[in-house]
């Protein structure tokens, strides 16, 4: 449907379909995914990896000059199935390892980071001081996330208070179970405060008399709490044969 009007649609599949992201994945399966470890990373001399969810792909070189290589490589092979690479979110970065003691040689400030599925990935140290990759919410996706609670939650502002909060604790919990990861406290934290300051705001929207001070909203979230940020998932228990990631 594009404006109300029934188009018929001869090739591809349709946006948002539930067979679309199971078709991209069996065609990407062998227009990249087998071409990949058949073809490209045997003619590597460093370690090669590649980290795919449907169309969103991260590839690991350990040497610049294979970096840039397959690039050129990777535009011809999707060329071939009809496909291109979306340049504005496509780069070459130098990330690793040592990619933070470089760029202090070249005086560029800190290293480049990226996004990948909705969080900023970045070089970091360990307590002990060893590398180690880092993660948190991306801002953009942040933004997103509040933008939608936002919208949400003014809807849903004249449903009765506690069938408002049980819902809103659902979602609260969804964004925990996927944004809670090592190293992203700080991230879920303020996506909790934010969440409860878009409540405050949006039940003295409910009349025009204030519903609530902060202190009073304060104590009313003693009767109804809102779930707590929490870590959930712990890169420290990845299973050995994905622990480069």
């Amino acid at each position: 449907m594009e404006q109300g009007k029934l188009q018929e649609t001869e090739e591809g599949a349709p946006q948002g379909g539930a067979a679309s992201p199971i078709l991209a994945n069996v065609y990407l399966h062998y227009a990249l995914d087998l071409w990949f470890e058949k073809v490209i990373r045997p003619k590597c001399k460093g370690e090669a990896y590649m980290v795919r969810y449907a169309d969103d792909i991260v590839f690991c070189f350990q040497y610049k000059a294979e970096a840039k290589w397959f690039f050129e490589e990777l535009e011809q092979r999707l060329g071939k199935f009809n496909l291109e690479i979306a340049k504005e979110k496509t780069k070459i970065i130098a990330f690793g390892r040592y990619a933070e003691e470089n760029a202090k040689r070249r005086n560029d400030g800190k290293p480049d980071t990226f996004d990948f599925l909705g969080f900023t990935h970045y070089c970091g140290r360990s307590q002990k001081g060893k590398f180690r990759v880092k993660r948190k919410t991306s801002r953009k996706k942040l933004k997103i996330v509040l933008a939608r609670m936002k919208e949400w939650i003014k809807m849903n502002r004249a449903i009765p208070t506690w069938d408002l909060v049980e819902k809103l604790r659902s979602k609260m919990h969804g964004h925990y179970q996927y944004y809670g990861i090592t190293d992203n406290s700080f991230a879920i934290d303020l996506f909790a405060y934010k969440v409860r300051k878009l409540l405050f705001k949006w039940l003295n929207r409910r009349s025009q008399k204030r519903s609530f001070t902060w202190e009073k909203f304060q104590k009313f979230l003693e009767k109804c709490e809102l779930p707590k940020p929490r870590i959930k998932v712990s890169i420290f228990e990845l299973r050995p044969h994905i622990g480069y990631i």
